[in-house]
């Protein structure tokens, strides 16, 4: 049987995402498992500029490389190296993301077996204080000569290899390049342990950065799942680059259903404001139904735009469906049209017919707007979504009170619920908006069975 042999591979590039950057330097180390049998390296044209910041990190100049040949001259011979053997590099996504798309514009299709040495160091050799070639050299006294370059770094990522090979005990390295490991799609600075704790149930995952912030929040159906699907695929755009560099831990917690995980999901992105979340975040409300007093001692009712953080009577994501509530309300009640303002995208508000008209009594006009607004409030209404637990031993519940989200939570299993100040013991509150509204709205008319509405027959309150 022919012995197993690697490719390490480290290159030099004109930016950091294979889409819109090219290779300026590549070198390739062969190694049959106990030590180097070929080395080929050389300067690349990128055919574009070399920016500044590349010259000031790699020292290539654009006339080092006007003279180089393109990679379509240097393909095959690339193909040929790589062809049959593991592919190894420091950060390995990186540079294979970069080769295998050359290699396509080459015309050339080409995948491999890959392994990682930041990967394999932090398992063979865990505790050391940083996992970057440079610091890692030191730390393992590797010399490491023309740092930046590709032969350099090249030539220092084989020696480390050959350490590696000889301090795996354990032959993490032969799990890891098996072609059905996931070792490899991992982020090379998370954990292994980190993905291998989440579990196949509901809930909430949190990526994040060395600092310890988070930088992404998302939901899932089935945590480890969803969690495998952010890290395979050869999507190579320069966004999903930095987003996987970015990770270094991952946290979870498991919900009850996917209902709880996607409220909490969009809670949590409002709350912390993750770098990478940009869905949700624009799911704001940006119109409010008010009431104030004028000098005049009239009382009047106006849709407008709403400030960060300003307190209103209802929320609404268009100006329409806050217009439409209040001249429902108008017309139920019968309030002078002067007495409501409506926002308006050209001249903030406006005001309709009888301007010359007597005004009402004040007393009586001012009870009228207090009844549509008790009207408006008290029709809202409060209910609970009472549904599967995380464990049998319990129920998952989701409240609604007056027509906006108050929390979620979970009850034992034997609990008897005959009024709803029970239930909000056990919540966890949460701020409400209109589109968590929205979600709850949704599933409560496709699953009815799962809804206990709060009814007021004199002092009672039950649950239906």
């Amino acid at each position: 049987m022919k012995k197993q042999e690697y490719a390490i591979v480290d290159i030099e590039t004109t930016g950091g995402n294979a889409t819109h950057s090219r290779i300026t330097e590549i070198a390739i180390v062969i190694h049959d498992g106990e030590k180097v049998i070929d080395r080929w390296e050389t300067l690349v044209n990128p055919q574009k500029h070399i920016p500044d910041a590349i010259f000031a990190l790699t020292g290539i100049t654009n006339e080092m490389v006007r003279e180089a040949p393109v990679f379509d001259l240097i393909s095959d011979q690339v193909f040929e190296l790589l062809s049959d053997r593991v592919f190894v590099a420091h950060n390995v996504n990186f540079d294979y993301s970069f080769v295998r798309h050359e290699l396509e514009r080459a015309g050339l299709k080409w995948t491999a077996k890959k392994l990682c040495t930041v990967r394999a160091a932090r398992k063979i050799k865990p505790g050391l204080p940083s996992y970057s070639l440079g610091r890692l050299c030191s730390s393992l006294d590797i010399d490491l000569e023309n740092r930046h370059r590709a032969g350099g770094d090249a030539d220092a990522t084989a020696i480390l290899f050959s350490r590696l090979l000889e301090w795996d005990s354990e032959k993490v390295m032969d799990v890891m390049i098996k072609k059905t490991s996931q070792e490899q799609q991992l982020p090379p600075n998370l954990p292994r342990e980190d993905f291998d704790q989440l579990p196949d149930k509901p809930g909430v995952y949190y990526f994040y950065d060395e600092h310890k912030k988070v930088v992404y929040i998302g939901k899932a159906v089935n945590l480890k799942k969803r969690v495998a699907s952010h890290f395979g695929g050869h999507n190579i755009t320069p966004q999903r680059q930095l987003f996987l560099r970015d990770i270094y831990s991952i946290t979870h917690e498991v919900c009850g259903t996917e209902l709880m995980a996607l409220l909490l999901e969009c809670s949590e992105i409002k709350q912390l404001w993750p770098d990478h979340n940009k869905a949700l975040k624009r799911f704001e409300p940006k119109f409010g139904l008010f009431e104030y007093e004028a000098r005049n001692g009239y009382r009047y009712l106006a849709i407008g735009k709403l400030a960060k953080n300003q307190n209103c009577l209802e929320t609404f994501d268009t100006i329409y469906a806050g217009i439409n509530l209040l001249q429902e309300l108008a017309k139920q009640f019968e309030i002078d049209q002067r007495f409501c303002k409506y926002g308006s995208m050209s001249d903030g508000v406006f005001t309709t017919q009888n301007d010359t008209a007597a005004l009402p009594e004040i007393e009586v006009h001012n009870d009228t707007i207090q009844a549509a607004i008790d009207f408006y409030l008290n029709s809202r209404p409060s209910f609970a979504i009472i549904d599967k637990g995380r464990t049998t031993d319990e129920r998952s519940c989701i409240w609604v009170e007056n027509g906006h989200f108050f929390g979620m939570g979970y009850l034992d299993s034997d609990l008897v619920i005959t009024d709803p100040s029970q239930v909000k013991e056990y919540m966890t509150p949460y701020k409400t908006n209109q589109y968590i509204m929205q979600l709850i709205f949704s599933f409560a008319q496709k699953h009815p069975r799962t809804v206990h509405i709060q009814k007021r027959d004199d002092n009672f309150v039950a649950f239906e």
